[in-house]
């Protein structure tokens, strides 16, 4: 099982509107263990990340008005990618790891781009 990352907005009456993607559209913002392993995990908490860490024990809901804020926390990510790479490594390499963070990080930018354009907000769930 693997995080989903969407893209939503919200309805008049307040519900979330999640977007439809194409079939062939990967969507993976990490395994279900990265909850906790990379996202929620000590390190990325570390480097002040605030987003991220949520779906440690819930998932993550990001408003509208708060996604360039996220994105700003997701660059930060990025510009730190070999150390969250080390810092949260399971038993994977690091090089195999960090490819795996770098992938599943280009698919939370892609949905946050596309949230900024139509004024939405990003699930991770």
């Amino acid at each position: 099982m693997s995080l989903l990352v969407e893209v939503f907005v919200r309805e008049p009456d307040g519900r979330r509107r999640i977007l439809d993607v194409p079939d062939d559209v990967y969507r993976s913002g990490g395994f279900e263990s990265w909850r906790t392993t990379v996202w929620g995990s000590e390190f990325v908490r570390s480097l002040g990340a605030r987003f991220l860490p949520v779906p440690a024990k819930e998932d993550l809901c990001v408003e509208a008005a708060d996604v360039p804020e996220f994105r700003r926390e997701v660059a930060l990510l990025r510009s730190r990618l070999d150390d969250v790479a080390h810092g949260t490594r399971r038993p994977r390499t690091v090089e195999e790891h960090r490819h795996q963070i770098e992938s599943r990080l280009r698919i939370i930018e892609e949905s946050i781009r596309k949230a900024l354009e139509i004024g939405g907000g990003v699930l991770i769930w």
